[in-house]
């Protein structure tokens, strides 16, 4: 089963290196990484991606919270909880194909950041399905290279009655 894990962290030098030699140590792999500030610059928070059963999940959670840099684990599997995705698509544009290239990034409400003769640079956010959905469209045109941030991922709000 995939875990999306939200850690926050104190903002210091060498929280990564550790965070991800604990998982690299106990052969735990990481399948996407975010990292970034918070509002308080005191402290980031890193999403991470990995799998395993739930007592994998326990291991990885205790073993985290044993690290002195280590504020918060928090497991959104279980959790309703919002994931975005930010992906960059280079892909070969020719004057026969650039209408519907057009087409698909309006449909998945993407955009189109950076031309030239030869391609488009095509932009999206949003969750892994949709972004692997334009990728198999865009694949028939030829990809020349994507990248794509890892996942981002926040719990949501409580609604209110």
């Amino acid at each position: 089963m995939r875990h999306t894990i939200s850690v926050l962290v104190s903002n210091e030098f060498g929280v990564l290196s550790r965070i991800s030699g604990l998982f690299s140590g106990r052969g735990f792999n990481i399948e996407s990484l975010s990292v970034a500030e918070t509002l308080d610059p005191l402290v980031s928070r890193m999403t991470i991606v990995t799998s395993g059963d739930d007592n994998i999940l326990e291991q990885i959670s205790k073993h985290l919270n044993k690290l002195i840099s280590v504020i918060k684990v928090q497991d959104f599997t279980s959790e309703d909880h919002i994931e975005r995705e930010l992906a960059l698509i280079k892909v070969s544009s020719n004057a026969a194909n650039r209408a519907e290239i057009l087409s698909i990034v309006d449909i998945f409400r993407a955009k189109v950041v950076d031309v030239s003769p030869k391609t488009y640079t095509v932009e999206i956010t949003g969750d892994e399905e949709k972004i692997g959905a334009i990728i198999e469209l865009m694949r028939p045109f030829g990809i020349k290279e994507i990248v794509r941030t890892g996942r981002a991922a926040m719990a949501r709000s409580l609604k209110q009655r």
